[in-house]
């Protein structure tokens, strides 16, 4: 793979890279809130909106597994790129939908829409999470420090576009809303394109499909857990939680509905930008930059055990009232909270363990594989949110989330430091 430009540009490079994620996950985060609450309030049940986001979730796996090989061999700006583009194609796509056209129709229709904003979001993630491994400083905890920062400040943002899509389908409605991102996403495309610095891996003839599969123990491991830990958010956060909410604030007025909407996406944002600025932190808070590789992986493990604890005490909240009452959202809020804390420190961790563990020749191939787990995660949460919310409300939604983190505990569990232990 061709050498990283001098220093300057490497960092301009991540600089550049980092703003054009930013901007991508403001239009994602506010488009997924768009979507639930837009068909929600048009009647759609929990497994129909859960439907919704299937072929995204789904696209991620396949967009994953071919990515990394696509940005070996025709390096990471080509897949930025892709991936902006697609994503504005997406959203002038959803601006055509009818609303004469009947169920079935509307639902196959943000299906596929849905499915290419899935592709757009995994390219972007993918070029944007391998070039921290290609720029970062060479230095002890210059690593964890540069993912953490990329990861926690683009959560935040996605959270800020959870809040955004929630005002803008109450204030300007839908059409309107995501014709102006679109339109937004694509003067970002441009500047970025035009502006974009030196640094970056322009990719190698010889790579070759075949090598995405990862032969690595490490690897593997780290994948399986992260395909439960965030099935265990996803579980309750895609569908549980706001419709959740939405019945309990919702009295199915017009301004009832509104007042739901900016509640849920104020707590939906609050979560996220708390998650993003917690794992900005998370190198500090584990101390890495002193502590070893074995270490660190230890601490992978006891982290996602004390995950585990938070829905379990919910669920048990939740059942014990037997019904909706305001302690008990204020102490779903509260215990969810502390989830996306706990929650941010474990993908945090397993963010730096993926860049760690991956060879500098391959990195764009491991982390596509490691994020095509991640993406089988949130399809596994986002089918189940749906299917548990309609079988058993919140409370069974919790609880498949603390089945879900004691298997990715488990998987964190074979995690071996490259001395052995």
């Amino acid at each position: 793979m061709d050498q990283v430009a001098k220093k300057p540009n490497g960092v301009a490079a991540y600089v550049a890279v980092t703003a054009a994620y930013w901007a991508f996950m403001l239009t994602d985060g506010a488009l997924r809130m768009l979507v639930l609450l837009h068909f929600h309030s048009l009647g759609f049940s929990p497994v129909q909106l859960a439907y919704l986001f299937l072929l995204y979730e789904l696209a991620g796996i396949v967009t994953n597994l071919s990515a990394g090989w696509i940005a070996a061999r025709f390096g990471l700006t080509s897949t930025l790129y892709a991936g902006l583009s697609l994503q504005i194609v997406a959203l002038l796509a959803l601006a055509q939908l009818d609303p004469t056209w009947g169920l079935t129709a509307s639902v196959v229709f943000v299906m596929a829409v849905q499915g290419l904003s899935g592709v757009a979001k995994d390219l972007s993630k993918m070029s944007a999470k391998s070039a921290v491994k290609v720029l970062a400083p060479k230095g002890q905890g210059g690593l964890f420090k540069w993912v953490a920062i990329l990861t926690g400040s683009k959560n935040a943002v996605k959270g800020l576009g959870f809040l955004l899509g929630a005002g803008l389908l109450a204030l300007a409605g839908f059409v309107p809303a995501v014709l102006g991102m679109a339109g937004v996403l694509a003067i970002v495309l441009v500047a970025v394109a035009l502006r974009m610095p030196p640094g970056l891996p322009t990719g190698k003839k010889d790579a070759k499909f075949k090598e995405v599969i990862s032969k690595d123990r490490n690897i593997n491991w780290l994948s399986f857990a992260r395909v439960f830990l965030f099935g265990a958010r996803d579980v309750w956060f895609v569908v549980g939680i706001p419709v959740y909410f939405y019945a309990v604030l919702s009295d199915g007025s017009e301004e009832g509905n509104r007042l739901a909407f900016f509640t849920i996406g104020s707590f939906m944002a609050v979560w996220t930008i708390l998650y993003g600025f917690v794992q900005s932190a998370a190198p500090r808070i584990l101390r890495a930059k002193t502590r070893p590789e074995s270490e660190i992986i230890q601490a992978a493990r006891n982290w996602a055990a004390m995950l585990l604890i938070v829905p379990l005490i919910l669920a048990g909240l939740v059942w014990a009232a037997g019904a909706p009452a305001l302690w008990l959202t204020i102490s779903l809020i509260l215990g969810l909270l502390i989830f996306g804390a706990l929650f941010a420190i474990n993908s945090s961790l397993h963010s730096y363990l993926i860049l760690a563990f991956s060879k500098g020749d391959r990195v764009t191939m491991d982390v596509g594989f490691y994020y095509m787990a991640n993406a089988a995660g949130r399809l596994l949460g986002t089918l189940l949110s749906g299917l548990s919310y309609q079988l058993g409300g919140i409370v069974l939604c919790l609880l498949v989330a603390a089945l879900m983190l004691g298997i990715s505990a488990m998987g964190a569990g074979k995690l071996r430091s490259h001395g052995g232990e």
